[in-house]
């Protein structure tokens, strides 16, 4: 017998419908025909255990404890799926071949695996465990993956990195949250001052663009354009450059802040000739935009549409569960394989039957253009979000829902239009003795820049850069101009914007620009981040429910008691360099390039040097942290209220060593 062991319902219900039937639905599985069996987790049946399963004694808070690291991990089951366990227990016993169906990603792969492992499946059994691998929940796309089951030993590295995270997540939030909150609890703090190893990091961030906002000191800059005309009566504008004898009245962005200097050069170029001293003109193509991954699908939408990150996320799955109009949706990868081009006529076709928009795209597309998306070396478990051949059921969606679809259709459509092609323009002058440039890119065509909403002329006049314009005229070097007049534009420089959903979601994605430390930035990739795609939403909104964040319009910002917490800390926790480069170590783990052992032990040497940081905190730094929100408590262990007993006067010693689990 053969048990599928799916990660959700849902997924369990689309492997079935792609098998044969008459099939039989009892409590908890699907039987086929054949006797074989289709069963299912609901999310993670298992969590770690809590610390007074190690030890009663950790049932209270107290410093003696800590570190809390155990000896030996152990999984307990969560309550309110014990039922479930139940069911897929007796299966997995009675099956005499097991098939991984969980979702294609690192959560997905640990989810089932630690249900296969808490069992004590055979050792032969478990070597001959193959990996079913769906990222479409339609039949057709659902018996393709059945003929392309592999080996699920080929994903224990990615397995083993999820564990690691788990247990490392464990770690470094319950214990240092603990530490955290009875130091509050000393000072006069009632509530639970929860740390997490991303959550701490990105209300770092809030709060440190908040405080730079509030500090910021505007300055007076300007600019010179010179209005120049040619011989055939063509104008344009060219923006002063300053020579380096202007470097004492500049800022160290080379912006003029002498007014004086800008009136005498605006004068000096006013109804003087100008000189072509550099003419290039560039044709210039621009390929389209990658598909969406998550994290790229909701900076979109939180751009275009104001919604939140967890409100993209929900409305993804249920676009992907319900209405199976998208491919899986928790994807952090941007590329397709390359054998899913030859699927383009029939999703073009489904997409030519959807919303007029739409339709209209899709009759434009060609399916036999081959974008740089279609790379076998980018994708790994999962691909890119894109639609399904349900796509024509788009005009039933709701309003949220279609939106967030028609973002996701509009990237897929513009894979098969061609390159924006366009001309681009620079031209540099002498004006008396200084050197003005002026920049411009001309459209020749569109291609899949077509797709994007056309701007009205106010807003393209809104929106239009000072340092490009749409076209300039033909010139060559040598040739002689007329500079009418010199303009002076007075400028004042901004402070830094206040974090919005997309903005935020942004530099958890490309959060090398914000870590401090260039040894770490210089081995991060583009790719890694403040946590995952599939995670970033749920991490917004708990600081949200925590009361460390709060928004004002479309502003997020941290509130009064998430900024004074983030004043008490290291800056190792309010910081990011120290969870990218978790993110960095887990990826390589992921690659079978770095061991789960050795990322523990450095952690947990880590996590004592944190611990002695907060024990050696002043009680006064704490004393006047404002009072938590209501409903800001977390219900996750390293937060719970239950177990948040008053801290023990206890002077026991930690019970638990250094972990020696392996994998």
């Amino acid at each position: 017998m053969i048990l599928y062991i799916a990660e959700k319902p849902s997924l369990a219900r689309a492997i079935a419908a792609a098998l044969p039937s008459p099939q039989k639905k009892e409590d908890g599985c699907i039987w086929l025909p054949n006797g074989d069996c289709i069963s299912w987790c609901i999310g993670h049946l298992l969590e770690q255990a809590e610390p007074h399963q190690y030890d009663p004694i950790f049932k209270s808070w107290s410093l003696d404890h800590l570190p809390i690291i155990p000896t030996d991990w152990q999984w307990q089951e969560k309550a309110n799926t014990k039922k479930q366990l139940g069911v897929l227990k007796k299966l997995i016993k009675k099956a005499t071949h097991l098939v991984h169906a969980g979702d294609p990603d690192r959560e997905g792969q640990l989810l089932v695996d630690e249900v296969i492992y808490f069992t004590k499946v055979p050792k032969l059994k478990l070597q001959n465990t193959q990996r079913l691998l769906i990222n479409d929940l339609t039949p057709s796309a659902v018996k393709k993956a059945l003929n392309n089951l592999r080996p699920n030993s080929e994903f224990a590295a990615l397995s083993r990195s999820a564990l690691a995270r788990a247990r490392a997540d464990w770690l470094f939030g319950l214990n240092l949250t603990r530490a955290y909150t009875i130091r509050g609890r000393q000072a006069g703090y009632q509530g639970v001052l929860s740390i997490g190893r991303v959550q701490t990091p990105v209300l770092g961030l809030v709060a440190a663009r908040d405080k730079e906002r509030e500090h910021f000191i505007p300055k007076d800059y300007f600019q010179v354009w010179a209005q120049v005309e040619t011989n055939l009566k063509a104008r344009f504008q060219a923006k002063w450059l300053p020579s380096e004898a202007c470097k004492p009245h500049m800022d160290e962005e080379n912006r003029v802040l002498n007014r004086a200097l800008a009136v005498n050069v605006a004068s000096r170029i006013t109804n003087q000739p100008a000189n072509v001293i550099e003419a290039s003109y560039k044709q210039k193509k621009q390929a389209p935009p990658l598909p969406y991954n998550l994290s790229s699908l909701q900076i979109d939408a939180a751009k275009i549409f104001s919604l939140s990150a967890q409100q993209v996320l929900d409305t993804c799955q249920t676009l992907y569960e319900r209405h199976q109009i998208i491919t899986y949706p928790r994807s952090d990868c941007r590329y397709l394989p390359s054998l899913q081009h030859k699927d383009a006529k029939g999703i073009l076709n489904a997409l030519s039957k959807a919303t007029a928009e739409l339709a209209q795209g899709a009759e434009n597309a060609n399916p036999a253009i081959r974008s740089k998306a279609w790379n076998d070396k980018q994708v790994t478990a999962h691909h890119a979000i894109i639609p399904t051949s349900q796509a024509h059921k788009a005009g039933s969606l709701g309003k949220v829902e279609s939106q967030v679809f028609g973002l996701i259709a509009r990237q897929y459509l513009m894979q098969f239009y061609p390159d924006y092609d366009f001309l681009a323009s620079y031209i540099k002058l002498d004006i008396a003795g200084g050197q003005f440039e002026a920049k411009g890119n001309t459209p020749i065509s569109f291609g899949w820049r077509a797709l994007l909403p056309q701007k009205t002329k106010s807003n393209s006049k809104r929106e239009q850069n000072d340092e490009e314009q749409n076209e300039l005229p033909k010139l060559q070097k040598g040739d002689s101009l007329w500079c009418h007049e010199g303009i002076i534009h007075d400028k004042v420089t901004t402070p830094p914007a206040a974090f919005t959903d997309a903005t935020l979601l942004s530099a958890m994605t490309g959060i090398s620009r914000f870590v401090t430390n260039k040894d770490i930035k210089a081995i991060l990739k583009d790719t890694d981040g403040l946590g995952t795609d599939a995670t970033r939403a749920s991490i917004i909104e708990l600081l949200f429910k925590r009361g460390f964040l709060i928004r004002q319009g479309k502003q997020i910002h941290a509130s009064e008691t998430g900024r004074a917490f983030v004043d008490c800390l290291p800056s190792q926790l309010v910081t990011p360099d120290m969870t990218a480069q978790w993110e960095s170590t887990l990826n390589t783990i992921s690659l079978g390039e770095t061991s789960y052992q050795s990322f523990m032990s450095h952690l947990e040497g880590n996590l004592v040097e944190l611990l002695d940081a907060s024990k050696s905190l002043s009680s006064a730094s704490l004393k006047h942290l404002p009072a938590p929100a209501k409903k800001a408590f977390s219900k996750r262990s390293t937060g719970k209220r239950k177990s948040a007993s008053k801290p023990s006067n206890s002077t026991s010693k930690t019970r638990t060593r250094r972990s020696t689990a392996k994998r």
